[in-house]
């Protein structure tokens, strides 16, 4: 889907399959990567597994000195796989959108649900009542103070997770390279930064201000894998809130209120996903009923 996304939307949505590695620090990840490299290569993905000295010719920056905080085993990789540009990504959906005849309406926050007989009718909103045949509940980090709007207690945490970008640098990552200390990724920008980050900061909260011993944690993740990251200085970071769920599987179905749908608890995976997220919830919106794909992925 991603492959062919700026075509169906007839927007640049600046994809770029730079291709992927995961880097195993202990013999227990390789075994690791070895199993999900398996099952990828079943279900008809490309997947190749690296030992050190194949990694080193393709990324010769990293650190393979035995004195490196995590040694470095090998890697998994895949080759179709890579990034695309955020905001590139929601005009193209929100002007197809648009062309279709959807109303956008911004600037417009949900305050209740309409719910009659135990059935949705509308929303209410800050800008008035807007009826509705069908309701679909989209809205990522704050999927259960919504939920809970419609009377909805779900098994969704919020926290923030923080991004950064460095100052830019002349081309020297072609890939995205991650691993799993601190689930620490990276890759470089059109415009030379390195954007990078890592796990959530470990506390429930809707705030967008990160803290600092997570930036420190991350940083540190960056200069033990890449050592020339430390000197380079950071022009900016951010947060955005995550809807995390126990086992890190998303819900995309109905919910016990006819005619109202959720989307959410996609943790880390939320904006990877959206084209098949989008396909498969469209579809259970209007067939009131889950596509093959999202069949599992309910609050049952």
């Amino acid at each position: 889907l991603w492959e062919g996304l700026s075509h169906d939307l007839n927007f640049n949505c600046m994809v770029s399959q730079r291709c992927q590695f995961v880097v195993a620090i202990s013999p227990d990840q390789m075994d690791t990567f070895a199993r999900r490299g398996n099952i990828m290569r079943l279900n008809g993905i490309d997947a190749e597994l690296l030992d050190p000295d194949e990694l080193r010719r393709v990324l010769p920056y990293l650190d393979y000195s035995k004195n490196a905080r995590w040694p470095i085993y090998g890697a998994i990789h895949q080759p179709r796989a890579g990034t695309a540009r955020h905001d590139a990504v929601a005009w193209g959906y929100a002007r197809s959108a648009d062309m279709q005849g959807v109303d956008i309406i911004e600037n417009c926050e949900v305050t209740g649900f309409v719910i009659d007989g135990g059935k949705v009718t509308g929303v209410e909103t800050t800008r008035g009542r807007i009826h509705a045949g069908k309701v679909g509940i989209a809205v990522a980090g704050h999927t259960s103070h919504v939920a809970k709007m419609a009377g909805m207690r779900l098994p969704v945490e919020s926290h923030i997770l923080q991004a950064f970008v460095s100052e830019p640098l002349k081309p020297i990552v072609d890939h995205v390279v991650s691993w799993g200390a601190e689930l620490f990724y990276l890759s470089q920008s059109d415009k030379g930064g390195l954007v990078f980050g890592g796990h959530i900061d470990g506390f429930n909260t809707y705030t967008q201000r990160g803290q600092f011993h997570k930036i420190q944690s991350v940083v540190e993740c960056a200069v033990a894998l890449m050592p020339f990251v430390a000197r380079v200085r950071l022009l900016r970071h951010w947060g955005g809130i995550q809807d995390m769920t126990p086992d890190g599987s998303p819900f995309i179905c109905k919910t016990p209120i006819r005619n109202l749908y959720l989307n959410g608890g996609w943790c880390y995976q939320g904006f990877k996903a959206t084209p098949a997220s989008g396909l498969t919830f469209a579809h259970t919106i209007a067939h009131d009923e889950p596509h093959a794909l999202n069949r599992c992925f309910s609050l049952d």
